[in-house]
This record gives C-alpha cells, sequence and structure tokens, in this order.
C-alpha cells in the first residue's frame, strides 16, 4: 500500500517539459534559467508556466533565458526583457498596478456580488397567496372528487 502510494505521490508531481537538450552544463545558471521560467506564462497555454509547457513558443523562451543568461544578464534583466516584449500578462504573477487592477481585483469582485446578490435573494419575501374563495375551494374539491 506504501508503494502505491509513493507512486502516486510521484505520478502527481508537475511535469517539465524541459528537454536535456535545452538544460545549461552549469548548475547555477541552470538553477537561475528555472527559477525564471517557473515565474513566466506560456502565452499558449496561458495557465502553465513555461517550464511547464510543452508548446513551441514556451520552448523558444526557455532558449532565449538561457541564451541571455549565459551572455551575462542578470535575471532582472532578462525578465524585463520579456516584460517589455510580451507586456505582464507573461508574469504569472502580474505587478499592481492600474492597468493590471482589473485582473487583481476581478475574483473578489465577482465573489462579492454573487454574495450579495444571494443576500439580496434570500431576504426577498414571497408574494402573498390569497386565498381561495368559497366558490374556487367548491369547484376544486369536485375537481378532486371527479380524479378519485
Amino acid at each position: 500500500m506504501k508503494r502505491l502510494v509513493l507512486l502516486l505521490l510521484l505520478l502527481a508531481a508537475p511535469a517539465f517539459a524541459v528537454q536535456p537538450g535545452e538544460m545549461l552544463n552549469d548548475p547555477a545558471l541552470e538553477a537561475r534559467a528555472r527559477d525564471l521560467s517557473a515565474g513566466l506564462r506560456c502565452l499558449v497555454c496561458q495557465n502553465e508556466s513555461i517550464d511547464e509547457s510543452d508548446a513551441d513558443l514556451a520552448r523558444d523562451i526557455r532558449r532565449l533565458i538561457r541564451e541571455r543568461i549565459t551572455q551575462g544578464e542578470s535575471n532582472r534583466q532578462v525578465r524585463d526583457f520579456l516584460v517589455s516584449r510580451y507586456g505582464d500578462f507573461i508574469l504569472l504573477k502580474p505587478p499592481f498596478k492600474l492597468s493590471t487592477a482589473l485582473l487583481w481585483f476581478s475574483a473578489p469582485l465577482t465573489f462579492l456580488l454573487g454574495a450579495l446578490a444571494i443576500w439580496f435573494a434570500s431576504r426577498r419575501r414571497p408574494a402573498p397567496v390569497a386565498a381561495l374563495s368559497a366558490e374556487e375551494e367548491k369547484r376544486l374539491r369536485e375537481i378532486g372528487e371527479g380524479l378519485g
């Protein structure tokens, strides 16, 4: 049973799409490249980092990161270059600024609007139902007797 749990845990680990041919020989530089690519969004997949994506564009960006790192650029310079080229959308955690405010507030705002809608709906009282007249009750009884 323990082996099955261990196997399932290993299979649940995130799959990395970085190919062996993409990796840098220097472990420190490769660690920097992995750190950078883990925080960048795949522009094709959109909900994966480029480290996890197997898309061609993600592969090209991973190569670009490694090229710029080997040319001596800092992590900040590489990231700034990619943001200037693709915009803040490439960042999995974009900075908070006016142009990204809707992105940051859309989820809490949607939750708040939903909670308000539920609250207002629960406070609405059903319209009072008028009692049946004597004639309507008699007719209803006749219908019921005809069915039974």
